[in-house]
């Protein structure tokens, strides 16, 4: 029998303290930390690191049911109905929309076009011919909320920049000039009785927030995929979206040029540290403490952490500390992050691996970026010559999204690789 999410965590919760317990000892006891308490912590950080993907993969699941839960209380109390009502209208909501998806709009009834007409939800704005051949009827866009939100939830677990940043969503696409101020050097004075303050003025400057339109490419599914009922297509064609809108706004919002598209974090970020002569794929544990310092405290103290690739988190899982101790420890308690220097850190496949001159490592307060998406997510149908003489149906999506670091201060720094 599979284990419970909880007996991992608690299998894990020991595994983290004994290596605690195991790596503070030498700190405590002013041991060396030699290869017997090396080959120690390597076998606990591996068990850890097992257990972690097992309680990753349970965790997704737990998610999906938390959200779709949530859901239903939401639209229960907005609505001033019961829970079993909404959860029936959800029901007969999501059995609509997966229908449209299989046949489009001739494969809804009377009674779920009345739904869908009653409802709103279901169908944002009505249903709009999407084809420039075909049947009008056949084609359209679905922008069911719960459709959105689930394929919203996945983005925020795909590539690592909408974890830690500032996301926020607005009803129009027009051009935001968000108000930006460096108040670092700013502070107050000791005035006499019956004294006049001096002016101090703050300055204030603005930055441009775009929003870019998305898409996820058309994607062609075969009749055959569609007509097999044991098929959960509204879960397919999620993980489809989310695999491909991740990949493009995610890259976009961490290393995008802000021309034609976001600017992303990496290039809008001073540079912190840049590794000495011969530093060209790796960083040394000095290098890192310079990083961290190179962030003023006001923002370090505001829960600072450490961005890379996996590739990078490898080679920092390798350095050691001044008293030859790694600097990777894991997290204990549920919810607790595993750290390097004792700071988070978050995983981003679009960051640079080390290499010639790559800002590899960024650390800072990452919530000074802000991802702004437009709306919901609108997803098209399409059952035109183009795809009917293959045997397929269309599907496309688009989303209006925008990224840039709203900062003026310095709140994220990068790690840069030498030149040579």
């Amino acid at each position: 029998m599979a284990k419970s999410i909880q007996a991992l965590r608690e299998e894990r919760i020991d595994l983290a303290k004994n290596l605690r317990q195991h790596y503070d000892a030498y700190d405590a006891e002013d041991k060396t930390w030699d290869n017997d308490a090396q080959e120690k912590y390597d076998g606990l950080k591996n068990a850890i690191e097992k257990l972690d993907e097992q309680i990753t993969r349970a965790q997704d699941v737990l998610d999906i049911e938390a959200s779709q839960i949530a859901a239903v209380h939401a639209e229960a109390k907005k609505k001033g109905i019961s829970v079993d009502e909404a959860n029936h209208n959800r029901g007969q909501r999501n059995s609509a929309v997966k229908l449209f998806l299989l046949g489009g709009m001739s494969a809804l009834n009377d009674e779920q076009r009345q739904i869908a007409a009653q409802a709103g939800s279901i169908f944002n704005g009505g249903i709009h011919n999407a084809m420039s051949t075909g049947t009008g009827s056949e084609g359209g866009y679905t922008t069911q909320n719960e459709f959105a939100s689930q394929l919203v939830e996945a983005l925020k677990t795909f590539g690592g920049m909408r974890q830690v940043s500032n996301v926020i969503r607005t009803a129009t696409g027009s051009q935001m000039d968000w108000p930006t101020t460096d108040a670092t050097a700013e502070e107050g004075e000791i005035v006499g009785e019956n004294a006049a303050v001096s002016v101090g003025e703050t300055t204030f400057g603005t930055l441009a927030h775009t929003v870019f339109k998305y898409s996820s490419k058309s994607i062609a599914l075969p009749f055959e995929l569609l007509q097999d009922s044991e098929i959960d297509i509204e879960s397919h064609m999620t993980g489809l979206l989310q695999a491909r809108l991740g990949r493009i706004t995610n890259k976009h919002f961490t290393v995008g040029t802000g021309t034609g598209q976001p600017f992303g974090i990496i290039p809008e970020a001073a540079t912190g540290k840049v590794g000495a002569g011969g530093q060209t794929t790796n960083v040394i544990f000095d290098d890192l403490v310079d990083l961290e310092h190179s962030v003023d405290p006001a923002y370090r103290a505001m829960g600072a952490g450490f961005m890379f690739n996996d590739l990078t988190l490898a080679e920092l899982k390798k350095l050691k500390d001044g008293q030859s101790r790694p600097l990777w420890l894991p997290g204990i308690v549920s919810g607790e992050p595993d750290t390097i220097l004792n700071r988070p850190y978050v995983i981003n496949q679009d960051m640079a691996v080390m290499g010639v001159s790559a800002k590899s490592i960024a650390f800072g307060d990452f919530s000074k970026y802000v991802i702004r998406d437009v709306m919901a997510v609108q997803l098209f149908r399409m059952t035109d010559s183009k795809y009917t003489e293959k045997g397929q149906v269309g599907f496309v999506a688009f989303m209006r999204s925008g990224g840039r670091l709203i900062d003026v201060g310095g709140a994220v720094k990068v790690y840069q690789n030498a030149a040579a």
